[in-house]
């Protein structure tokens, strides 16, 4: 599949998709809470500040300091210098999150956050190992910062890539100018935004690699959030692949 303008797929980058329905091993979420919702796609300075507090105070709740081996004061002193850039970010189309912060796995990996995300009254999973997460690294197209924690912006689940390949997405995500989630980055939205495979759809993670055909993604499984993956070349009508406009540190 090519990227050029002309085509249905890069045309519905910026444009409303028709969600399908899952299949049996991808059920929905409830539908989130109200200190869960997507901010306004016009964020004023109050309104950043409220959902950035949020953000940090949910990562607080969930055990994110003892799980980084951090007090909780020294934890949220690492998010301070990101509050300038979430009263910058602003969502380009509805249904954009403006900004979402991310715990990279120098502080917490995956396999131990997952644990914590909270989904009704359950818990997130992965079949992968510590060691197996290690060697999903980002993609040349994707320069991750030198930081524990940093803030994306402008964050798409990937509505208007389903049924689309994770490998002919890819193209169209560098081609729109955005750049694809990695799994520490897919893994903490999740953590923020606990409803979001229901609102929104399954989603791949196609900013980390292995070097295989494998890409990694997250949807509910058996009763849920799981970290998985699926071959790059299989196209699911229940899967988009998720992106963001930028990463900022501060």
């Amino acid at each position: 599949m090519t990227a050029s303008a002309s085509t249905p797929a890069t045309a519905a980058l910026s444009a409303d998709a028709t969600t399908t329905a899952l299949p049996a091993d991808a059920t929905t979420a409830e539908t989130w809470s109200p200190d869960t919702t997507t901010p306004d796609t016009t964020t004023d300075t109050t309104t950043a500040d409220a959902e950035f507090d949020r953000q940090v105070q949910a990562l607080l709740d969930a055990g994110y300091p003892a799980l980084a081996g951090l007090g909780e004061p020294a934890f949220r002193a690492l998010f301070a210098p990101l509050r300038a850039q979430a009263r910058r970010a602003r969502a380009s189309a509805a249904g954009r999150i403006p900004f979402t912060v991310v715990v990279t796995s120098a502080l917490v990996t995956a396999d131990v956050a997952l644990p914590v995300v909270r989904w009704k009254s359950t818990t997130g999973w992965t079949e992968f190992s510590s060691d197996e997460l290690a060697g999903f690294r980002p993609i040349p197209e994707v320069e991750v910062p030198d930081a524990p924690v940093y803030l994306i912006a402008d964050v798409d689940t990937g509505e208007a890539t389903l049924d689309v390949r994770a490998k002919d997405a890819l193209p169209l995500i560098l081609t729109s100018g955005r750049t694809p989630l990695t799994i520490d980055e897919g893994v903490t939205l999740l953590a923020l935004f606990p409803g979001i495979l229901k609102e929104r759809n399954a989603f791949f993670l196609p900013g980390s690699r292995c070097g295989d055909k494998r890409v990694t993604a997250l949807w509910i499984s058996k009763g849920h959030p799981r970290l998985g993956w699926c071959w790059e070349g299989n196209p699911h009508t229940w899967l988009g692949s998720a992106s963001a406009a930028g990463r900022h540190t501060s």
